[in-house]
């Protein structure tokens, strides 16, 4: 069997190289810092379906969901919302219970938690966790298409796999331990590189099944008015604020209808009844002379 040419070697190396242009973005903070912890799922596969006979690229959606509530026992609600993402299918990414002191001095319980979900089960989760409680304050809920890096993982990983498989066969022909060498520390290289893509395959996988959901729990206590003998100073200060906002907007008010109206609308009139009497002085002098006698007939008649 014929030696090997080392040339072919580089060819395919270049082939792969060629393939591994495209780079892929970096890879969402999907579980807030944490470590994601083992999840069994079925690797989704990327799959085209045909609408009038044109192909269509399934979606790659990463959704998450944030929310601040308010309830009577934050520490209790935190192991309830624990136990529905396990019977959910889900786990806990992070959790986390401390104290907050008010300015009365009384320290009240309030708590973090991030669960992750079945994304199919997201809106049911949301639904679970707002139920019953006191108030919701607020909630964010976001989506995040990755289709593009997703599809772009998958052609270079097919592509370094066939550089893999092409790379295999030089080796199995090599007449000499410097070519044998030579492939294998290649081969060992684009191992190394496909086994990254498929790490990074199989957490967008993990992120688009599953949807992460960061709750914060603040105590219903911590969001009581303060009363002194029956008396709430803070409901005072509120409608104090309120009036004093009130009398405010009247006060800007007239300013803006004193300059935009009422002045320029005041120059127009008198300016106006200025002319009038003007014109009416002078139709009354032209109509109604002044008769002033002649000094010479004044004289004679004396």
């Amino acid at each position: 069997m014929k030696r090997i040419p080392f040339v072919f070697i580089l060819a395919v190396l270049l082939l792969a190289a060629c393939a591994a242009a495209p780079q892929t973005a970096p890879i969402p903070d999907v579980y807030g810092g944490a470590a994601p912890m083992a999840y069994e799922q079925k690797a989704y596969e990327v799959s085209n379906t045909s609408v009038n006979g044109v192909a269509v690229q399934e979606r790659k959606v990463i959704e998450n969901a944030e929310l601040a509530i308010v309830v009577a026992d934050p520490k209790a609600r935190s192991a309830e919302i624990a136990q529905l993402a396990r019977e959910l299918g889900g786990f806990v990414v992070s959790s986390k219970i401390y104290e907050r002191t008010m300015p009365s001095g009384a320290s009240v319980p309030e708590a973090n938690i991030t669960i992750r979900v079945p994304a199919a089960s997201l809106d049911e989760a949301l639904a679970r966790i707002k139920a019953d409680v006191v108030e919701v304050r607020w909630e964010n809920r976001s989506g995040q298409d990755v289709t593009n890096e997703y599809v772009d993982l998958q052609s270079r990983l097919k592509a370094r796999q066939a550089a893999e498989a092409q790379l295999l066969k030089m080796m199995e022909q090599a007449q000499n331990a410097e070519d044998a060498l030579a492939i294998f520390n290649q081969l060992i290289e684009i191992q190394s590189e496909i086994e990254v893509l498929k790490g990074q395959i199989k957490y967008y996988d993990e992120s688009i099944a599953t949807s992460a959901i960061t709750v914060q729990l603040i105590a219903e206590e911590s969001i009581q008015p303060i009363q002194i003998g029956g008396w709430r100073p803070q409901g005072e200060v509120r409608d104090a604020l309120q009036a004093l906002v009130r009398f405010l907007q009247g006060f800007v008010n007239f300013i803006i209808w004193l300059v935009i109206f009422i002045i320029p609308a005041g120059a127009v009139i008198i300016t106006m009844l200025a002319l009038l009497w003007r014109l009416l002085r002078w139709f009354w002098r032209k109509v109604f002379p002044k008769k002033v006698p002649a000094p010479a007939v004044k004289a004679a008649e004396e």
